[in-house]
């Protein structure tokens, strides 16, 4: 049977995508990028932009994986749609709950690449932590998934889709504003967001869109190490709330603990926060502070930070992170009474210092254990990756 709207395809450019299966994913694909990949395969203006309608909806706002759930297009055009796209998610390879009701995915990609990605539930809300990388391009010490070379960015359909695979689990569709469970999304997963910045950006667009996902960018957090070149931009193009992982307040140990901070040093770090595009009280820099044991929890370090925050004149919290170990760590948490004792100092001061409870441990799901798969690596591995990337950022 003819599909109404049918004429020869006209090339447009568009995502290319590692996979055996040929069909477009239309998963990451702003609206106009859906209505020009329609062309592209065939039909006209008019009919691309009434189906570029009625997909987005069926995708975003109705959670369809199939075109056969598509009611409201007719079924020849269905069939039709169904032999040139398709409307994709990660692979789940494997999937933990912990203890404490913690989440945890190992996904896999269409060219075979494994990440992972967490969901945390507390009482008034659900936070997902997504991964913008597989791997890592830094080399943070006391992390997990820096121990990993960089494999690759994820695209936007990769990044989008733990977000929709997520709402398939919770069972979130359709989507609605109110009484959600994943309320909040932290760019905190494997990689740094700012070393994938169009794929990150354009992802977060579609998942903050009203017609779409519709989160609120209040409840969005993006992390970064201190890519300080990218950080105003990421303000401008994205409006999320931001995260800063300092971990450290002196040169000497945030070299040794975020090489990064060889490139880019605190001071131009904080300079950075100080200029993030709509940052004030009401929407606070967050400064990520990994408690390590006699490495950078002392009542020196507090009040540094503290005076670090006066400063450059911060509106600011600082999150506390007992240590979580994995397999081949150099560090040691620090004792509950020095993180307490850290902690104090810094409320004294009138800055917010709440200490996160460690979630989902038993599944190497806490904060600096995420890594893809069950790589089993010598210390002398780590030490040669750990200098590849330093030699990178020097």
């Amino acid at each position: 049977m003819p599909i109404p709207g049918l004429i020869d395809p006209v090339p447009v450019p568009r995502p290319a995508f590692d996979s055996a299966d040929a069909r477009v994913d239309l998963v990451g694909l702003p609206r106009e990028g859906i209505r020009d990949a329609l062309i592209e395969a065939g039909l006209d203006l008019k009919q691309a932009k009434l189906r570029a309608k009625q997909i987005w909806h069926q995708i975003y706002n109705r959670g369809a994986t199939d075109f056969d759930a598509m009611s409201d297009i007719a079924k020849p055009q269905r069939a039709w749609l169904a032999e040139r796209f398709k409307v994709g998610r990660p692979e789940v390879v494997v999937e933990q709950v912990s203890t404490d009701g913690t989440r945890k995915w190992l996904l896999k990609t269409d060219d075979g690449h494994d990440f992972e990605m967490v969901f945390i539930p507390d009482a008034d809300r659900g936070t997902l932590c997504v991964s913008s990388q597989v791997g890592c391009t830094l080399n943070c010490r006391f992390c997990h998934t820096g121990t990993m070379r960089l494999v690759r960015n994820l695209r936007p359909n990769e990044i989008v889709g733990q977000v929709m695979l997520a709402r398939d689990s919770l069972g979130e569709w359709p989507s609605q504003p109110e009484g959600r469970m994943l309320s909040n999304i932290v760019m905190m997963g494997m990689g740094e967001p700012l070393y994938n910045f169009d794929n990150v950006r354009d992802a977060l667009k579609i998942v903050m869109d009203g017609d779409g996902l519709g989160l609120s960018r209040r409840r969005i957090t993006l992390s970064t190490s201190g890519v300080v070149p990218m950080m105003a931009r990421a303000g401008e193009e994205i409006g999320v709330n931001l995260a800063v992982s300092l971990h450290a307040v002196t040169k000497e140990i945030r070299d040794e603990i975020v090489p990064l901070n060889r490139k880019y040093g605190i001071e131009e770090l904080l300079q950075a926060c100080a200029d993030y595009p709509g940052a004030n009280n009401a929407r606070r820099i967050t400064f990520e502070y990994v408690m390590l044991r006699d490495k950078n929890d002392s009542d020196e370090d507090a009040r540094e930070l503290v005076r670090l925050i006066r400063k450059y004149k911060l509106p600011a919290k600082v999150n506390l992170i007992p240590f979580n170990p994995w397999p081949g760590a150099l560090y040691e948490c620090s004792s509950d009474e020095r993180v307490q004792r850290f902690s104090d100092i810094v409320y004294e001061a009138g800055i917010s210092a709440p200490i996160r409870r460690p979630r989902g441990r038993d599944i190497m799901a806490a904060c600096g254990q995420l890594k893809s798969a069950a790589e089993k690596k010598s210390r002398a591995e780590l030490d040669r990756i750990a200098e590849e990337k330093q030699a990178a950022l020097a």
